[in-house]
């Protein structure tokens, strides 16, 4: 439980956390809250720390932040608390791992960041833990605290590793987890050259196809023939397939709603519509 000095403190006052990863958006999540917030005002106040330069550096409280900005009030409840580096990117990771939707680049770069935080405290101090009462690796200490396994903590961390483009294709559904991994481990300007293709022709790797590439990289054999000979070979599942990009439904969804939930709800949009076509042919019938 973090706790500090409360104070109402001007927005202009406010800075956000240098690089945090959490993304905050106009969508509808955030009219969501804004809604709350208008109604029964601010549940918990945010966590700020003072800057050296003048301000506050907010720790956790970014969304709600933005959420008062499109109210249009002043001021915002806050907890005012002295960290140090290390324990203030520590606290900012934890305070929004708990949110019900986080994108896979969001959580990829909030564990990296909590990483290394963890590392710098460890030069000065051990990480043996209170709460599990045993010494821990700084990544069993992340799942620890997360919930995650250690070896899913090391998966999100490579996603760090990513060029934007193929980054956002996870983000996007495009790419699962695991293949992503393997194409992590991708020079940078080979996972360009992957991208590419994969937004020309409409592709999307498999985790086995990553693998295959993976190899020929090791060899030395991995060329634009190569990817492409076999980012086309056709899989099982992407045979008579729709493709539907986000970019194309972005404004009816959040962003970081899940693709399956979008699917769920996009099938019972069409099931709903089918309902409807066949009620319409019924009462033509019987007239």
């Amino acid at each position: 439980m973090i706790k500090g000095t409360d104070r109402n403190i001007p927005l202009s006052e406010l800075h956000p956390f240098k690089d945090h990863p959490y993304k905050v958006e106009d969508n509808m999540e955030m009219d969501a809250l804004c809604e709350s917030i208008g109604k029964s005002g601010l549940l918990s106040p945010i966590i700020v720390r003072p800057r050296d330069e003048g301000g506050y550096e907010i720790i956790s409280g970014h969304r709600r932040v933005r959420a008062y900005q499109r109210l249009g009030i002043s001021e915002i409840p806050s907890a005012v608390c002295d960290m140090t580096d290390e324990e203030a990117i520590v606290a900012m990771v934890d305070a929004n791992l708990h949110r019900d939707h986080i994108l896979p680049s969001e959580k990829a770069f909030a564990y990296k960041m909590k990483l290394d935080a963890i590392k710098r405290q460890g030069e000065r101090t051990d990480l043996t833990s209170a709460q599990f009462g045993q010494r821990l690796t700084s990544v069993e200490k992340i799942a620890a605290e997360s919930d995650e396994s250690k070896s899913q903590v090391q998966r999100y961390i490579c996603l760090t590793r990513l060029v934007p483009e193929l980054l956002q294709m996870v983000d996007d559904g495009r790419i699962a987890l695991t293949p992503a991994v393997e194409l992590s481990k991708l020079h940078r300007l080979t996972q360009k050259l992957i991208y590419e293709i994969c937004d020309m022709d409409d592709l999307t790797p498999s985790y086995s196809q990553t693998v295959r590439m993976r190899k020929l990289a090791d060899e030395g054999a991995l060329g634009e023939d190569a990817i492409r000979e076999i980012m086309s070979e056709e899989k099982a599942n992407q045979r008579e397939r729709i493709v539907i990009y986000m970019d194309d439904i972005r404004q009816y969804y959040p962003r970081n709603m899940l693709p399956k939930d979008i699917v769920a709800d996009i099938k019972n949009l069409l099931h709903k519509r089918r309902l409807e076509q066949m009620r319409r042919k019924e009462n033509r019938d019987a007239r």
